[in-house]
């Protein structure tokens, strides 16, 4: 009975990580395809296609098929509405865009992204460790990994510019630092104390990457040095 109460409650913790993190992320994937200029169609699509692309990518690795986005509605609807709800918000007040009102933006796209990436990736870690793969910590991390990024990959693509992976404030090394962290202190210390900490040690690395402007090292034109 106590041992049913406590898989219960990390089912709860983790459905409510769960929300939480595609709330995030289709919120960030909306902003992109309003920056693109998308109709309220494209920019759901865009939200939605973050939301889960990740899970999607993660489950198809597992064998899940098809994936939980496919058997549990509420993620696309819930990532749906959000992205809705972001379009109209900006739709009506359309000076959020623009001037002094751009830097909001931005750090609320930063917040969003963050808050997401975190998420999911403990969310993966956690998969795949309940799919028996506990001791694999190789695969656990890459599955953490591309919980996290999968879906902003997949935006990215889609909205036509540079993966966001590959150029800004070490987005995916956030991410693995993140995952591997999950796979040992749920190792140790059980599946919610590691699934909340190490999302926070990715959203923190995001914070300080981008307040201190740290970047992996990367080759440059001599144009773009001067």
């Amino acid at each position: 009975m106590e041992f049913l109460e406590i898989a219960e409650y990390q089912e709860i913790i983790t459905f409510i990580m769960e929300m939480l993190g595609t709330v995030a992320f289709a919120a960030s994937g909306a902003m992109v395809g309003v920056g693109r200029k998308m109709d309220i169609f494209g920019v759901s699509v865009l939200g939605v296609v973050t939301a889960v692309g990740g899970g999607m990518i993660r489950d198809i690795i597992l064998g899940n098929i098809p994936p939980s986005v496919f058997q549990h509605a509420v993620y696309a609807a819930v990532a749906t509405v959000t992205s809705c709800l972001v379009f109209l918000v900006l739709y009506w007040n359309r000076e959020l865009l623009e001037g002094r009102f751009r830097v909001t933006y931005d750090r609320i796209m930063l917040v969003m992204d963050s808050i997401g990436l975190g998420i999911f990736t403990v969310v993966g870690v956690n998969t795949g460790i309940q799919h028996g793969y506990i001791r694999h910590t190789f695969l656990l991390v890459f599955l953490g990994t591309i919980t996290g990024v999968g879906g902003g990959l997949l935006r990215d693509m889609m909205a036509g510019v540079p993966p966001y992976i590959f150029v800004r404030h070490v987005y995916a090394c956030a991410s693995i630092v993140g995952a591997i962290a999950c796979v040992y202190m749920y190792r140790y210390f059980g599946a919610v104390e590691a699934m909340v900490v190490s999302s926070g040690v990715v959203i923190l690395i995001r914070y300080l990457a981008a307040h201190y402007h740290w970047n992996l090292p990367r080759l440059q034109r001599e144009e773009e040095e001067k």
